[in-house]
This record gives C-alpha cells, structure tokens and sequence, in this order.
C-alpha cells in the first residue's frame, strides 16, 4: 500500500519526485512498529497535483532559535510556507509544522481507501488499533524524523517516547492522536488527527500552556489543516486544494455566545445528576444539538462557527476516556488562541500539568459563558467572572 509522505528535510521541504511520479520510500524507526510495517512507496503527483513534486528550497534551516517576529502579517490566501514564514522566525518551528502537514495531506487520500478493519492488535492502553490508526501512526512518525527538528515523539497508538533524531537545543517534542474518531470512518463521519508541539525533550512535568505549536488536520467533506502558534494571535484554518496546496482561508479570533451543544459521554448523566441538570438546560434553552462522535469535528465547529460547546464529563460509572497530552491540551491550545475558554471543571486544561503520557481528564471548551455555565452547573462555582451567575438552573 502506498503510504510513504515526501518530506526531506536537508535539502528543502520535500523529496524531488522523479518524472515517473515516485520517491524513496522513508524509513521508519523500528522501535515503534516491530514487525508491523505496512509503509511502501508514495506516488505524491499521481493525485495531489505537479506543483507538490518541488516545495521551495529558498528557506534556510539553522538549528539556533530565535525570538518570534510579527512585524509581517499574515494574509488570507498566503500558503502554508508563507504564512508560517511570516508567523515566526524559528526555521526549526516552521519545518516541523510543514513536514506534519505534508503528512496530513497524504493521511487525507488514504483515510478515503485504507482499510477500516482491525489487526488484531491492542495498544498498550488497551485500546483496539485498527489498520487505518497504524498507517497513520506511521506516516506522522516518519515526517517527524525527517523534519530534522524533532527530538521525541508518542502517540496514542505507540505511547512511549521514540527519539526521532533531532537536538535537543532547537529541537521540539511532538505528542499526537493519528486518528481520532477513527472508530467511525466505515460510517463515513469526518475524522482528524491533533498534535501538541513542545519545546526541548519533555512531554511529562509540562502543560498545554507550554506548547509552542498546537494543531489538527480535519478529514470530511473538506480537508483542513487548522494550526495555533503560541506567539501568533488567532487560530488559523487552511483549506487543501485540488492541486494540493494548502492555502489559509479563515482566522479565528473570538468565540461568541451561541445555542450550540455537542455533549460527550452521555452515559455519564446516568449517575450525574449535574451532568443531566446541564444537559437539561441545554433542551430547554432550544440548543441547536451537533453532535458527531468525533471530537476533532465537534471542537472545530466551535472554532469554525465562532460559537458553541463542546463537553465530556466523568462520573462514577463513566470514567475518563480522553487522554490530555494527545488529545485535550492540543485541542486546548486551539480553543484559546481562538478566543474561547476551556475547562476540566475548575481550571483552563491548559493549566493541568501533564504527569504521564496516560493522564485523563474530563473537559469543556467553548465561549467563555458556556465554560462559566459549565463550571458552576457542575461544581456550583466558577473561576471565571460574569455580569451574573449563567448556571443552568432549572
């Protein structure tokens, strides 16, 4: 199956392809798939267009950071590669961000015809891994090794850290969901993957708040690629053309109030009568309910329509589903520098120090008088401050 990325790091972006149409395939570190490999070759211009055989080669990576610059602005319409070029200085910041997303780009073609079924296999979560989940997996990794800049990376499907190779100083921690929602792709819902960028060789004894980079890449009807940069206002989307380019078409700035609820882990209203009091008002008030089962198109709704909320809760019979180095913290990332507000209950998850790569935690995120109304309904307080108390009495 081809499933290879072509991103090349030390001569430019991506790898030349050969006027037959294929590259090198990439290897990937054994230490992360054992035995199970399905990666092959890629054929990149068999159907993401001619002008992604040659990235620019004009950018110059250097292995010394330096400070953010916002003296250029970022337009809508620029490219990827031009509007992170604008967006900061860090070279090594600006490879990684475009490496991943040449690996979203390919995730989209094959999410559309890999294989939905299992391999018979669990990660050590426990969790069933499917075929599509590896293929993922691996293509994320091997556009990690081959941006030069990342020196560990874990995802949900292999939760240990793997050294990609690159320094320390300079160099960046990734933690990813290959494919969220991935549960639902043989239903043809839309699915994504979510990825957190640290600095340095920690991704335990940090918060979300210490990410220099957070983003996903939304597989449906559109393919998006939809990024926040600590040191860059706004939450940016960027759309994936025909010919294959991703062009920014959306900044995001502030989520409004607006009756739109997505509640995840309903099953937790059965022996949370806060939980069910919440949602009860949510009916009542005539929310509009859009709700998928996938919590990449939930929470980018809310980005994308500037309003809304998104919330998984815990109870005694319920427990924590969603991991927040790969899942919460990023997506936490992206909903505050969009303008919104998140929440495990009492505080920002941007807040929550990361202790193991297994951590769990409930969440809300959404406008800032949703996470108030959130926060008082559930624990009959909130750290935020309003006009009035917004709890959903009922």
């Amino acid at each position: 199956m081809d499933t290879s990325i072509t991103c090349y790091a030390r001569s430019g972006f991506l790898s030349k392809v050969s006027s037959q149409g294929t590259t090198a395939a990439l290897a990937s570190p054994s230490s992360v798939y054992g035995a199970f490999s399905p990666i092959r070759s890629l054929k990149p211009s068999l159907f993401f267009g001619e002008s992604l055989r040659v990235m620019s080669k004009s950018l110059k990576v250097s292995k010394t950071k330096s400070a953010p610059s916002l003296v250029i602005k970022a337009e809508i319409g620029d490219s990827l590669e031009e509007f992170l070029t604008k967006a900061t200085t860090d070279k090594g910041l600006i490879r990684v961000m475009m490496c991943m997303g040449e690996a979203l780009r390919t995730i989209a073609f094959k999410v559309r015809t890999a294989s939905c079924g299992g391999t018979a296999c669990v990660n050590s979560f426990g969790d069933e891994q499917l075929a599509v989940d590896m293929l993922a997996n691996q293509l994320l990794f091997d556009a990690l090794t081959y941006s030069h800049f990342c020196k560990y990376a874990c995802s949900e499907e292999v939760p240990e850290l793997q050294d990609m190779g690159g320094p320390v100083e300079g160099g960046f921690s990734v933690a990813f969901d290959p494919l969220d929602g991935s549960s639902i792709v043989d239903t043809n819902f839309t699915v994504g993957t979510i990825f957190g960028v640290w600095p340095g060789d920690k991704l335990t004894g940090v918060t979300g708040r210490d990410q220099v980079a957070a983003a996903m890449g939304i597989y449906g009807p559109r393919t998006t690629y939809v990024i926040a940069l600590k040191d860059m206002p706004g939450t940016h989307e960027f759309l994936l053309l025909d010919e294959g380019k991703w062009q920014h078409v959306k900044d995001t700035t502030e989520i409004n109030e607006g009756k739109m609820f997505s509640p995840g882990n309903l099953r937790a209203t059965f022996d949370s009568p806060n939980y069910q009091k919440l949602i009860d008002y949510y009916i009542k008030e005539k929310y509009t309910l859009r709700y998928t089962g996938g919590m990449v198109p939930d929470v980018n709704q809310i980005i994308v329509k500037e309003k809304g909320v998104f919330t998984n809760v815990i109870s005694p019979s319920a427990k924590a589903k969603l991991r927040l180095l790969f899942e919460v913290a990023p997506l936490g990332l992206l909903v505050e520098k969009a303008g919104g507000y998140s929440s495990d209950g009492y505080k920002s998850v941007l807040d929550k120090v990361i202790t193991s790569l297994d951590e769990r935690t409930q969440v809300a995120y959404g406008s800032k008088n949703e996470i108030i109304r959130f926060e008082e309904t559930m624990y009959g307080t909130s750290r935020l401050k309003a006009g009035e108390p917004v709890g959903a009495v009922v």
